[in-house]
């Protein structure tokens, strides 16, 4: 709902300019070469605004065709009071859309990497292999953990890594489920390469500019510290 409110202002502000334009081309020192000029630095800045989105892939056509018939006083085919409706509508559809067509890929991969030697599926969908098994002091969801790690998607882009920092500490139950379940495993001093669907990662949210919607996630953590939740507890604030 957010990103279609924000697709709307952003249209709007466009329809505004374009709109400025149109009557500054008749206005003494405005050449048709100043309106060219801003009509295509409102392109830049609507492409800009589209990049990452749902909707990179309108037919812009149509796109200039609304703005046009609209700021004219033509008749339109969808009257503006419909509008979001219509916005709205589309979202649901395409997010179904999508969703589907990342299921079957990932389940084509998952079907191919439980075959690996070493690979084991958990009931929620997690696929993890056991590179360094650790100690036995092993993390619940309600304890603390210490980790490096290195996050990449499923064509190998790496989105996050810490290996070359200081470890990073959090609540095990405070970060994606896929994570919560896969750290549980291994313990201190171990190793884990998890395969995480989409569903137990960021499911149909982007997760900034390196992590699309409906992203499998695989992550290599070495769980350095455990800190169980009666320590944190028992830990005198600073």
């Amino acid at each position: 709902m957010k990103k279609i409110k924000t697709l709307i202002i952003c249209a709007l502000c466009t329809t505004i300019v374009v709109s400025c334009g149109t009557k500054q081309a008749t206005l003494p020192g405005i050449s048709s070469a100043d309106v060219d000029s801003v009509s295509y630095a409102v392109g830049i800045s609507f492409g800009t605004m589209l990049e990452g989105s749902d909707f990179k892939d309108l037919n812009f056509s149509e796109i200039n065709k609304g703005m046009h018939d609209y700021l004219n006083g033509k008749e339109l085919k969808i009257a503006k009071e419909n509008a979001v409706q219509v916005i709205q509508e589309y979202m649901m559809k395409y997010q179904d859309a999508k969703a589907k067509v990342k299921e079957e890929e990932e389940k084509a991969f998952f079907e191919k990497n439980k075959s690996v030697e070493g690979v084991v599926e958990t009931e929620s969908g997690l696929q993890y292999k056991i590179e360094n098994p650790g100690n036995d002091v092993k993390p619940l969801a309600t304890d603390t953990v210490e980790v490096k790690y290195t996050g990449k998607l499923l064509d190998g882009t790496e989105f996050d890594s810490n290996m070359d920092k200081d470890p990073i500490k959090f609540p095990l139950n405070g970060v994606i489920p896929g994570w919560t379940e896969g750290l549980q495993v291994i313990g201190e001093g171990g190793k884990v390469t998890l395969w995480i669907p989409f569903k137990l990662g960021y499911g149909s949210r982007a997760a900034g500019e390196k992590i699309p919607a409906f992203s499998t996630l695989n992550f290599e953590v070495e769980l350095i510290k455990v800190y169980k939740a009666a320590q944190v507890e028992e830990t005198p604030a600073k």
